[in-house]
């Protein structure tokens, strides 16, 4: 992928992903009067938005480290070998930052 494009891309995912942020943000469960079994889906409901959060902020952060290894020219090296990061995988996930047998072992640690 060229750098412009992944670029835009980039760029793009970023601005959606801040508007979903400032969406979750917002106070999931509205004060109100309701039964106790209403409580716990509201908690059930804060919940699930709270792991959407995090998982939004997380791919936020992956997304700002994509553009940083763009400004620096290092975009689609792995940042753990220095190997090339497959085109494919870089259509697919234009914020990765491993290679896909780094990222295997990552994982793999966790």
């Amino acid at each position: 992928m060229d750098v412009t494009t992944a670029r835009e891309r980039l760029e793009d995912m970023l601005a959606e992903l801040d508007r979903s942020i400032a969406v979750l943000q917002g106070d999931p469960v509205a004060v109100r009067d309701h039964s106790a079994a209403d409580a716990g889906s509201d908690l059930t409901d804060a919940d699930r938005a709270q792991a959407m959060l995090t998982v939004a902020t997380t791919q936020r952060r992956a997304v700002v480290e994509a553009l940083k290894r763009l400004e620096e020219g290092v975009y689609g090296q792995c940042v753990d070998c220095g190997k090339p990061v497959p085109e494919g995988r870089l259509e697919a996930r234009p914020e990765a930052a491993r290679c896909v047998e780094c990222q295997g072992k990552q994982e793999r640690r966790r």
